[in-house]
This record gives C-alpha cells, sequence and structure tokens, in this order.
C-alpha cells in the first residue's frame, strides 16, 4: 500500500513538475508574445506618433503657408476692389458704348437694308432709264421723221393752195366774165325784141303767144344764170373752206399764217360775203 501510496506520489510529484514546465514554458512563450506585442505596440505608436508629429509639422506648415496665402489673397483682394472701384467708371462708359454700338449696329442693319433696297431701286430705274433713254431716241427719230414728213406736207400744201388759188381765182374770173357776157347779151336781146315788137303791127293774139314764148326764153336764160352764179358761189365757198382748213392746220402745227410769204384772199360773188357752212351746203338758186 505504502509503496503504491509512494509510486502514486511520485507519479503525481511528476505530473505536477510537468505541469509546471509546461506552465513555465507557456508563461515564458506568453511573456514573449507579449514582449513581441508590446515591442510591436510600441514600434507601431511609436511610428504613428512620428508620422503625426511629422503631419503636425506639415500641416503648421501648410497652416502658415495658406495664413500666407491668405494675406496675399485679401491683399490681391483689396486691390482687386480697388481696382474694380477704378475700373467701375469705364465699365459703365463702356456699357453705354456698347450700347450705343448696339443701337448703332440696329441702324446700320437697317441702313444696310435700306442701301440694298436704294440699290435694287437704282438698278430698276437706271434700266427704266435706260428704256426711257431708248424710246426718246426712237421719239426723237420719229419726230425728226414727223418733221420732215410735216415739212413735206407744208410744201405740197402751199403748192396745192397756190395752184388751187390760181385756179379758182382763174374759174371764178371766167365764171364772172361769162355771166356779165350773158347779161349783156341778154339786155341786147330784150331791147332788140322791144324794137321788133314796136316796129311790128301783131295783133293782141300773136303778141301773146310771142310774149308767152319769149318769157320761157327769158326764163330758160335766168335759170342758166342762176345756175351759173350758184356753181360761182359754191366754188368761192369750196376755195375759202379750204383756205380755212388750211389756216386751221397751220394752226394744229404750230406754223403762223405770216410765215407763209403770202395773204390767202377769200373770194367773194357780187362784193358779197359768203356763209360759213361747208361749201356742199350752199342753197341751190330758186
Amino acid at each position: 500500500m505504502r509503496m503504491l501510496r509512494d509510486e502514486l506520489e511520485l507519479r503525481r510529484k511528476t505530473e505536477i513538475h510537468e505541469i509546471e514546465e509546461r506552465k513555465n514554458g507557456q508563461i515564458n512563450t506568453l511573456m514573449k508574445n507579449h514582449e513581441k506585442a508590446f515591442s510591436d505596440i510600441k514600434n507601431y505608436y511609436n511610428d504613428i506618433t512620428l508620422n503625426n508629429l511629422a503631419l503636425i509639422n506639415s500641416l503648421k506648415e501648410q497652416v502658415e503657408e495658406m495664413k500666407k496665402k491668405e494675406e496675399r489673397m485679401e491683399k490681391q483682394m483689396n486691390e482687386i476692389q480697388l481696382e474694380n472701384k477704378r475700373l467701375k467708371e469705364p465699365l459703365e462708359k463702356a456699357r453705354e458704348e456698347v450700347a450705343e454700338l448696339q443701337r448703332q449696329l440696329a441702324n446700320y442693319e437697317k441702313d444696310k437694308a435700306s442701301l440694298a433696297s436704294a440699290k435694287a431701286r437704282l438698278k430698276v430705274m437706271d434700266q427704266e432709264f435706260k428704256d426711257l433713254q431708248w424710246e426718246h431716241e426712237v421719239l426723237e427719230q420719229r419726230f425728226e421723221k414727223m418733221e420732215n414728213e410735216r415739212d413735206e406736207l407744208y410744201r405740197k400744201f402751199v403748192k396745192a393752195i397756190h395752184e388751187v388759188q390760181q385756179k379758182s381765182n382763174f374759174k371764178n374770173l371766167l365764171l364772172e366774165k361769162k355771166l356779165g357776157a350773158l347779161a349783156d347779151t341778154l339786155e341786147k336781146k330784150e331791147a332788140q325784141l322791144n324794137e321788133v315788137l314796136s316796129a311790128s303791127n301783131l295783133d293782141p293774139t300773136a303778141l301773146t303767144v310771142v310774149t308767152r314764148k319769149l318769157e320761157d326764153v327769158l326764163d330758160s336764160k335766168n335759170s342758166a344764170i342762176k345756175d351759173l352764179q350758184y356753181e360761182l358761189a359754191r366754188v368761192c365757198k369750196a376755195h375759202n373752206d379750204l383756205l380755212r382748213t388750211y389756216e386751221s392746220k397751220l394752226q394744229t402745227f404750230g406754223v403762223p399764217t405770216e410765215e407763209l410769204g403770202f395773204k390767202p384772199l377769200e373770194s367773194t360773188v357780187g362784193g358779197q360775203q359768203l356763209g360759213q357752212g361747208s361749201a356742199g351746203l350752199v342753197a341751190a338758186p330758186t
């Protein structure tokens, strides 16, 4: 029993010794691990501290730099404000000039459009002017041609008037002479007849027959004389109508009658003035 107890005691002590050795080993391991971890943590925090110190120093420098920059910016801002105050009046003037220039630009656009329209109208008017010039030249040529034709007609008309006047005067003279000769012949015949009737001793019946025949002859002769007077009046009237038509045409063409070189004479019958109607409207003798 004792031996068993001793053996168990020995085993117990051995196991206790082994447990203590393991415990000491674990403690040593834990201590080493703790030391290592502490060293790592210490190094880590040392690095963090150093980094933080470096960052703090850097931030301090940046703060100093920012303060200096802020001072410079504030100084520049003050300078800019002063510059703005100095440039405010020129800026207002520049704005007014810009507004004026914009107004002028709008007016310029209007003027430009007006100028384009005026150029277009000028082009049209220039073409119209050229057309009018051409028409004017054509009209001048036509006018010159009409003037030549008028002068030619005027010469022909004057020549015809001379010829008609000469012919009508000659015809009037012949008719007047013929009429005078017939009147003289009639007077002579009447005188001779009266002498014959006075010398003859005809009875009243025969005298009545002879007288009636004589009156018939006289009526025939008087009718012929009236026809000749009517023809003379018609010719004189046609001559006068031709003269009036001629003078009217001269006035239409603007030619004074004084430029003819002679004065047209109106014809009369027995010193009597003829009527103003057409030559074809001269009344026949009754």
